[in-house]
Parts: C-alpha cells; sequence; structure tokens
C-alpha cells in the first residue's frame, strides 16, 4: 500500500513552467524549499514532504508527458 500525504490549502498553489528544462513546478504555499523528504514516485516525478504534508511535485520532461510540444 502507498503513502497518503496531506495538500493543506489549494489556495496557495502556484504553478510554474520551465521551457528551457521542460520541467512543471506545482507548489503548495511559499514553503517548498525547507522539506523533509523527496520522493521519486514515478519516472521524472518528483514529490517533496514536509510535516507530513505534500509541499510540491516536480515533473520532468513535462511536455512529453503531456503530450504537447515544448
Amino acid at each position: 500500500m502507498g503513502r497518503e500525504f496531506i495538500v493543506s490549502d489549494l489556495e496557495d498553489m502556484w504553478l510554474e513552467y520551465d521551457r528551457s528544462s521542460d520541467i512543471l513546478y506545482i507548489n503548495f504555499g511559499d514553503d517548498v524549499e525547507d522539506i523533509d523528504e523527496a520522493l521519486l514516485v514515478g519516472e521524472d516525478i518528483i514529490v517533496r514532504i514536509k510535516g507530513g504534508r505534500l509541499v510540491s511535485i516536480t515533473i520532468n520532461n513535462f511536455s512529453k508527458k503531456a503530450g504537447i510540444e515544448p
């Protein structure tokens, strides 16, 4: 069975796309740098956890995964 994490406040969610690196950052709040752990949860998908809360998701090679051209 997989682990479950909490997203505390979706109102603080913000996205950033780095076109040159083809990386999508999905952040939940401003506290995305100070984390307890980072987990590779799939090919090119990283989640960052702090205090049992999901604080960010990073998707590498985003355009390929989304089926769009960069």
